[in-house]
């Protein structure tokens, strides 16, 4: 199996690999030129994230300082906003639904490494996808990691770290994230 194979199988792969260490190339590209629009041009900024993603719906938002590894693993819905400083390690596909706000300084991650030393020394990756539902507001300086899903109708705290499934309806926060309680309308 190629690495790509293996990453696309969801097994250890080489992040090294020149195949893999392409893709983050080319997705630095693409990021350097989307960050070097100018703020007051939202019209292109729209139009490179666009380019950018795998599938976007209406009424896309995406502010300056966005950091992704491919872009084409990337899916939001209508209605996305994704305020300043988003940074999505995308090895892995991500999911995000409709109506769905991202506060500043925000980090998705669908990769992981080993816990051994010498899995790392063989520079071993692992991805998981992340799934966000609809009608979803995550605030400022969130960390989600891989292979977690937020259901639908889900406020993160600011700051919190998720690092496991949060269902519907639920405003969860902390270091890891816990569910504080139940959203009613």
């Amino acid at each position: 199996m190629s690495e790509i194979d293996k990453l696309e199988a969801g097994e250890w792969f080489n992040f090294g690999a020149p195949e893999i260490a392409s893709r983050k190339l080319g997705a630095a590209t693409l990021a350097q030129e989307f960050n070097a629009i100018p703020e007051n041009q939202p019209e292109r900024q729209e139009a490179k994230a666009r380019e950018i993603l795998g599938a976007a719906g209406k009424n896309l938002i995406i502010h300056s300082q966005f950091n992704f590894d491919n872009g084409k693993n990337i899916y939001v819905g209508d209605n996305f906003l994704a305020n300043y400083n988003l940074t999505v390690l995308d090895v892995g596909e991500v999911h995000i639904g409709n109506n769905v706000w991202i506060g500043p300084n925000t980090d998705i991650y669908t990769v992981n490494h080993p816990l051994t030393a010498v899995g790392r020394r063989e520079h071993l990756a692992k991805v998981e996808p992340v799934t966000i539902g609809n009608d979803v507001w995550i605030g400022g300086k969130v960390t989600i990691t891989p292979g977690v899903t937020i259901g639908n109708n889900v406020v993160v705290a600011a700051g919190s770290v998720v690092t496991k499934n949060v269902p519907n309806n639920s405003l969860v926060a902390g270091v890891p994230a816990k569910v504080i309680r139940t959203l009613t309308e």
